[in-house]
């Protein structure tokens, strides 16, 4: 395929919104070389050889699923910890997705600060009174659905980089919003509630088969220990530890805390 194919295509799937991934060889042999992956494996282009193609398609594949840029380096064909070949890898991806079950007080701060640090936020709730777009305009989509329901419909696209966070306080709505996200591939999961609500919660989960491993992938109290108070402080905490996990830090959480979450604070500002 030629490259201006290639940059044609890559110009229509951004314009559809499909994630999709382009390698540049930037130092080294076919330098200006281009491959550019699709969202479901399929290729355009290539980078010199099939044995280097292999190699990037896979460390392609990786970054755009993460919705990562960045320079790899390379043997001519592929080899690891040579550095002959050097090579930009893009990824286009949409958004990443939160999905916030429960229109409560809590949920449209955490809407608001989403949706500035670029979140496609859906807001879901089976109580259609509440769930409503005037109660909610930043939201992208408001949902009056069970929580199950909505994950069966979407759960297939959501990835490393997706966010399920579960505000309800009740096991009927939980449960299924809990059991439901760990059938699919979100990268966090964030339940509401407190310490008492937590343990009622986990023998409900429990009683419906989440297993030890499963339990790890569940952020329950929600968010980092920042000692947050108001509705918008909550949000932050939240949006906190989840990019906390992303990058791999190690911030005080709430789960891995003791003590009450909303405690009083030392200092007064």
């Amino acid at each position: 395929m030629m490259k201006d194919s290639i940059f044609e295509t890559l110009r229509e799937a951004i314009h559809q919104g499909d994630p999709i991934a382009l390698a540049t060889v930037i130092d080294g042999e076919g330098r200006g070389s281009k491959l550019l992956l699709h969202s479901d494996g399929s290729k355009s282009g290539t980078l010199g050889n099939d044995a280097l193609d292999r190699v990037v398609t896979r460390d392609m594949s990786g970054e755009l699923a993460a919705g990562q840029s960045g320079i790899r380096h390379y043997g001519v064909n592929g080899e690891a910890r040579e550095e002959s070949v050097s090579i930009f890898i893009e990824s286009f991806a949409p958004p990443p997705q939160m999905l916030i079950f429960g229109a409560v007080d809590f949920t449209a701060a955490l809407v608001r600060v989403a949706k500035v640090l670029g979140y496609h936020v859906t807001v879901c709730d089976a109580r259609a009174v509440f769930a409503t777009a005037e109660r909610f305009p930043q939201a992208d989509v408001v949902e009056a659905m069970w929580p199950d329901k909505l994950l069966e419909t979407v759960g297939a696209s959501l990835g490393v980089r997706d966010v399920v966070c579960v505000l309800t306080h009740d096991n009927k709505f939980d449960v299924p919003a809990i059991t439901s996200a760990l059938k699919t591939e979100v990268g966090y999961i964030g339940v509401m509630g407190s310490r008492k609500t937590h343990e009622n919660r986990t023998l409900r989960l429990r009683e419906a088969g989440v297993t030890e491993d499963e339990f790890q992938r569940i952020m329950s109290p929600i968010g980092l220990d920042l000692g947050a108070r108001t509705p918008e402080e909550t949000a932050i905490s939240i949006c906190a530890e989840i990019i906390a996990l992303r990058t791999g830090r190690n911030a005080p959480n709430l789960k891995e805390a003791d003590g009450p979450i909303h405690g009083p604070s030392s200092k007064s500002i």
